[in-house]
């Protein structure tokens, strides 16, 4: 076990020893000191409208004020149900600042979806905006939960002037009336308040600065518990592993902050750097590229499915790349092709990344200059050990030459599941982070993941879970069984696929069933196909078996695949 966890130290490529200390440090310091020392550095560019490190500050003082003043009190968990818009940035912040936990929620997310998870959070104050696909959802919630009031701002208030006016005239229609509800508060009111919180005494190392909630292995998303210490961390993680530092740095902020790499590698590791957030509210390809060609940005994390549909537009041809330096890749694996014809269109470089919402996530990353070994994650970010176990034993290692399930331990790995100690037992083995991806280890310290453990799909890098689709399925009083796996698609990654039997004396074909499910799910749970078969796989003890219908998608997308080679 212990010859795996070494082998990269002595050929590492990462621009500094791997070798390295993270000295305790809050969230809130983090983004204080950023904005102290730049007060007048652009922090964030939306749609045009530029917002300074120290205007920021003064929100994230107010909105910590405004909080505090409405109850709110160290440990406190405050939801944000936010696109990517400067709400979400003084929101996330000024919680932080007011002593309270943040809870991330997808603004994808379906009423049922949302309102489970605020009940199993605790959550008491949520943050969201006055659009039509958002409030009508988060009042529904307010009514028939535990949460107690929501905070709602306007997407106009952060736009320029002018543009403002033009989205008040012309975007009626995607938004929502603000209820005259006492349990609802004007964002704007909240800053008020004045900017002069109350001090919380935070320890970086055991408060929980942010619930991030994963499917992990099973059933329904856990709350990943991190610290500040875990994500601060991470973000210094990420700080170090690029070689000039010292360089403009001025980031595509496009991938969603509620998710996980995004939060840290768009959002924390910018502030920690004094960096500028090209801020856009939901990926698409046209409005990416107008903000390349506008903005002249230095880099652009994002998953491959967001790289693909770049190439794929019909304006990528006409558009100035010549600033990009550097793109990460991560959430699904990077074909190799899309790479190469990414980086080749682009002059960027192009580089894959390995995490996990338990890891805040990242654990892994090919070097930005020297040896990219492509289909590989890379090697370890600093401070950081990997090594291989058995995948049936997590405390032998593997047998030698063979794969194994990869294990983690680092600064950044999380405190624990939310009240759920009975997950932790499962997650840790003698202190080590179990994945449930199986890889290897190359001779140079590269990690290469060849499969995975877990059933969860991975759809444009948001994570998909069989049993939640399988859940709504079985609402049908048609099913009588059901089963969802993830089959190969060449723009996602993946798509979840669902098989089902039906009750007797029963009759609806796969389109009947696809059409009455996807409505009731989030977008990325979408099934691409149902197909209604006699009898689903089953092991020896009668459970239903998911691994026969994999191997069967798997070898028809290879037969495919070898017929359009054939054809070329």
């Amino acid at each position: 076990m212990e010859s795996s966890d070494k082998v990269w130290q002595d050929r590492y490529n990462h621009p500094v020893p791997w070798d390295q200390s993270f000295p305790p440090m809050s969230m809130v310091d983090m983004v204080v000191d950023s904005a102290t020392a730049n007060p007048d550095a652009v922090m964030i560019d939306f749609m045009g409208r530029k917002t300074t490190y120290g205007d920021m500050l003064h929100t994230i003082r107010r909105i910590a004020k405004g909080l505090q003043d409405m109850g709110v009190r160290k440990g406190d968990r405050v939801g944000l149900y936010l696109p990517n818009v400067p709400h979400y940035v003084a929101a996330y912040y000024g919680a932080m600042m007011a002593g309270a936990t943040v809870v991330n929620f997808s603004p994808l997310y379906t009423a049922a979806e949302l309102e489970h998870q605020v009940e199993d959070s605790g959550t008491k104050i949520l943050f969201t905006l006055s659009a039509a696909a958002l409030l009508p959802t988060a009042q529904e919630v307010l009514d028939n939960s535990s949460l107690e009031r929501l905070i709602v701002g306007c997407v106009a208030e952060a736009l320029p002037p002018a543009k403002s006016v033009l989205f008040r005239i012309f975007k009626r229609s995607e938004t929502a009336p603000v209820p005259h509800d006492p349990r609802v508060t004007n964002y704007s009111d909240l800053l008020r308040h004045g900017e002069n919180p109350a001090p919380v005494d935070i320890d970086p190392v055991n408060d929980v600065a942010l619930l991030q909630y994963t499917g992990g292995t099973t059933g329904r998303p856990k709350g990943a518990m991190l610290t500040h210490q875990n994500l601060t961390a991470n973000a210094r993680q990420i700080r170090l592993i690029d070689p000039h530092p010292e360089l403009v740095d001025r980031i595509i902020a496009v991938l969603p902050f509620f998710h996980v790499f995004a939060n840290t590698c768009v959002l924390n590791r910018t502030v920690l750097n004094g960096g500028e957030m090209v801020m856009l509210p939901r990926f698409e390809a046209v409005q990416v590229l107008a903000a390349i060609q506008r903005t002249g940005p230095t880099s652009m994390p994002g998953v491959p499915t967001m790289y693909q549909a770049l190439l794929d537009h019909p304006a990528t041809p006409n558009i100035d790349f010549s600033s990009l330096r550097l793109c990460i890749s991560g959430g699904a694996p990077l074909p190799l092709e899309l790479k190469h014809r990414f980086e080749a269109v682009t002059g960027a470089k192009l580089c894959e990344g390995y995490g996990l919402t338990e890891s805040s996530p990242v654990v892994c990353s090919n070097p930005y200059e020297g040896l990219n070994k492509a289909g590989t994650v890379g090697q370890p970010v600093p401070g950081t050990h990997v090594k291989l176990v058995n995948r049936e034993d997590p405390t032998r290692p593997p047998p030698p030459g063979e794969p194994g399930e990869l294990v983690f331990s680092g600064p950044q790995i999380m405190k624990g599941y939310w009240q759920r100690p009975d997950a932790d037992k499962e997650v840790f083995v003698d202190g080590w982070l179990r994945t449930g991806d199986v890889g290897l280890i190359d001779e140079d310290g590269y990690v290469k993941i060849v499969d995975r453990l877990k059933d969860m799909i991975a759809v444009g890098g948001f994570k998909v879970f069989p049993s939640q689709v399988e859940e709504v399925l079985y609402h049908h009083p048609s099913v009588k069984e059901a089963l969802v796996i993830g089959i190969p698609d060449a723009y996602r990654g993946e798509c979840p696929k669902a098989f089902v039997t039906l009750q007797e004396g029963t009759e609806i074909d796969g389109e009947g069933l696809k059409a009455w499910l996807n409505p009731q799910l989030g977008k990325h749970e979408k099934v691409c196909e149902v197909e209604v078969r006699l009898n689903l796989p089953k092991t020896l003890v009668g459970k239903l078996s998911r691994k026969e219908l994999v191997a069967e998608e798997r070898a028809k997308a290879e037969r495919a695949a070898g017929q359009a080679g054939t054809a070329a």
